[in-house]
């Protein structure tokens, strides 16, 4: 696999004068050209025409002097997040629109010097974590290609982790920016709803989504958060920083939670389990104090995303495609949005009743500890256990995963370590609503001890 390109690596190559990104981008299409179109990352890259323009339009601007933190990035972007002078499909051929305009994020990325090399594969409407519901083909681990990428952010993660671009955008409702993060051994940042703008974004479930950033560190994607991040009064769902809310645990001792060992489950994977217990030994090295929690209400309001209202709320947003074009929809999310059962809006309410009820008897944990420290998931599978089992095992990869956006936290996805089999298994730190860069802080932290070991 070829050598990472990283944010942090290309800026400091660039002001060392040690490369263009007119040769950085030639390197991206090289490496691109040399995988092959049946790896299956991309559903639509930019033009040698449109990359031409970008480096233009880039040199003018920094010839003005204008600020550019990105200068010269490569990044990918998940193709339900709009580009303009590329079709958005969702990963849905029938669905496919042309944009008239950057979505917010993308505008922010852009005008920070960044460069989009396309738009990337993903599990279609984004429904699903395990990267096999694609017409557009089955991204696959870097690492061991029997095994599923996750997803639905999964040619982002690929992307990313085969060393094509610096960075990608995914997004996340359910653990889509986490669980291919893990699975590829990359980092996968899941920032606090509202915090990016999700406009020209195509909604899963509006009031759960958010714009994801996956990195090869936390550092790396904590740049990019800090360039796509911004209030968005045009978008309902975009959410100002509250005042003082980045504080905490720069440098001195913190304090993660685990589960109590009864609540741990690894779906009877041992070696996540020995790999847990290394990445829990790393952080306590980096100046953490691990302290035991009750993790069953986050657990609780995990299982209400697949067997609740929230499934019902993406029929809202493209059930009535779906019905309208059965036969262009991935089976797998047809059956999960159209043909699930409806829910009813008493059904709905006890739902909304029991996951604040769940938020309160959770609120205690963030009086106790700074960060929990998680499996991101139990296990993996092998893309023919995937094909042969959909929904029970997309579930289980959702596990620690899905309660996170339904209780409005926020989180980072981190490497650590492998299996025998090359598969890599990962940890989040999840922290409380706008702790986004506590959570990053730490994450550095343990990435340093955790090179260290």
């Amino acid at each position: 696999m070829e050598a990472p390109l990283t944010v942090q690596g290309l800026s400091a190559s660039y002001q060392a004068g040690e490369t263009t990104p007119e040769a950085v981008l030639k390197q991206v299409q090289s490496r691109i050209t040399a995988r092959g179109s049946s790896d299956a990352v991309w559903i639509e890259r930019t033009t040698a025409a449109g990359l031409d323009e970008q480096l233009l339009a880039l040199e003018a601007r920094r010839r003005q002097g204008q600020r550019l933190p990105l200068y010269g990035i490569p990044f990918a972007v998940k193709d339900n997040i709009d580009v303009r002078g590329l079709p958005t499909t969702a990963g849905c051929p029938a669905y496919a629109y042309e944009p008239g305009e950057d979505a917010p994020v993308v505008a922010r990325l852009l005008a920070a010097g960044a460069l989009v090399v396309g738009k990337s594969n993903m599990d279609q409407f984004g429904t699903g974590l395990s990267g096999t519901r694609s017409p557009y083909g089955i991204p696959r681990c870097v690492e061991n290609p029997d095994y599923i990428s996750g997803g639905s952010s999964s040619g982002s993660a690929v992307a990313v982790a085969a060393g094509l671009v610096a960075f990608a955008l995914g997004s996340d409702t359910a653990g889509s920016g986490r669980v291919p993060a893990a699975l590829n051994g990359i980092v996968g940042l899941k920032p606090t709803l509202g915090r990016i703008s999700t406009r020209g974004v195509v909604p899963a479930c509006r009031t759960l989504d958010c714009v994801s950033i996956l990195a090869h560190s936390t550092e790396d994607a904590r740049r990019v958060l800090e360039v796509a991040e911004g209030y968005d009064h045009e978008d309902p769902f975009s959410r100002p920083l509250p005042p003082g809310s980045e504080g905490g645990a720069e440098d001195g001792p913190f304090r993660f939670g685990v589960p109590r060992d009864d609540q741990l489950d690894f779906f009877g994977d041992r070696e996540s389990g020995r790999l847990y217990r290394q990445a829990l030994a790393a952080l306590a090295r980096a100046g953490g104090e691990a302290v035991e929690v009750d993790v069953e209400p986050l657990l609780e309001a995990g299982r209400l995303v697949y067997g609740g209202p929230w499934v019902t709320e993406r029929d809202l947003a493209f059930g009535d495609f779906l019905r309208g074009n059965r036969d262009a929809v991935h089976p797998v999310v047809r059956s999960i949005v159209v043909e699930g059962p409806p829910q009813s809006a008493q059904e709905t309410f006890a739902a909304m009743y029991r996951r604040e009820t769940l938020r309160r008897r959770a609120e205690p944990l963030w009086g106790r500890v700074d960060v929990l420290a998680l499996p991101t998931t139990g296990t993996t599978y092998r893309v023919q256990e995937m094909l042969a089992d959909p929904l029970s095992l997309n579930e289980q990869l959702g596990h620690w995963a899905t309660f996170v956006n339904l209780l409005d936290l926020c989180g980072v996805a981190l490497p650590a370590g492998a299996r025998a089999d090359r598969t890599p298994f990962g940890i989040t730190l999840v922290a409380p609503a706008f702790a986004d860069r506590l959570a990053c802080r730490l994450g550095s932290r343990y990435e340093a001890s955790a090179r260290g070991a």
